[in-house]
């Protein structure tokens, strides 16, 4: 009866390996959990698990990913925000446990992470304390909610998964825009479009 429980974690690091537009791991638990009749305790601590390490591997990737697309300034701006907080681990380690608290996407959090060259080895015990717990919530509310699949397919698609994804792509977008750099030196928001590299044909 293990097999299934590889499933949730398999599908929660699948659904939290990518930057991009996907269900929350949180849903995934809630159908597995459904369909195969599991125990929400192991249920949880493998698919949050799965997140844990699928948010760990987006972090390690997506610098070299968004460095083919952001100019050269941008990608030191955002290795100046990694400088000053590498410092602050315990600063860094509270935000992400009170981030992960409150049910927001995490993409742009370990977007952040990974191009601002931080450690996210040291945020990934407050990422999984906090995810546990607020992934927890979720999957009680939607086990009672989820009687059927179809109640569960139209949780996937409720305003509040959208809204929560247009969110998280709001979020991400602030992260790119903001001149760290200017913010955190003189204190002045300054916001600058122009961060992506400028291909010339051949």
């Amino acid at each position: 009866m293990w097999l299934p429980y590889v499933w949730v974690f398999l599908l929660a690091l699948l659904v939290d390996l990518f930057p991009f537009v996907g269900p929350p791991a949180w849903t995934v638990m809630v159908f597995c959990k459904i369909y195969f009749g599991l125990n929400i305790w192991p249920v949880l601590f493998m698919g949050v698990l799965g997140s844990t390490l699928g948010r760990y591997i987006l972090s390690k990737y997506v610098p070299y990913l968004f460095s083919k697309v952001i100019n050269h300034q941008k990608n030191e701006d955002v290795q100046f925000i990694g400088q000053q907080l590498s410092g602050n681990s315990w600063k860094v380690q509270l935000f992400v446990l009170l981030y992960t608290l409150v049910p927001l996407p995490s993409t742009p959090l370990f977007t952040a992470a990974g191009m601002a060259r931080i450690r996210s080895v040291n945020i990934l015990p407050a990422f999984f304390i906090g995810k546990f717990t607020s992934d927890m919530v979720m999957v009680l509310l939607g086990d009672v909610a989820a009687e059927n699949a179809d109640q569960l397919i139209h949780g996937l698609l409720s305003w509040k998964t959208i809204a929560g994804t247009l969110f998280g792509i709001f979020l991400l977008l602030m992260f790119l825009f903001i001149d760290w750099k200017t913010l955190l030196t003189d204190k002045k928001l300054r916001i600058n479009f122009r961060i992506w590299k400028e291909y010339t044909p051949h």
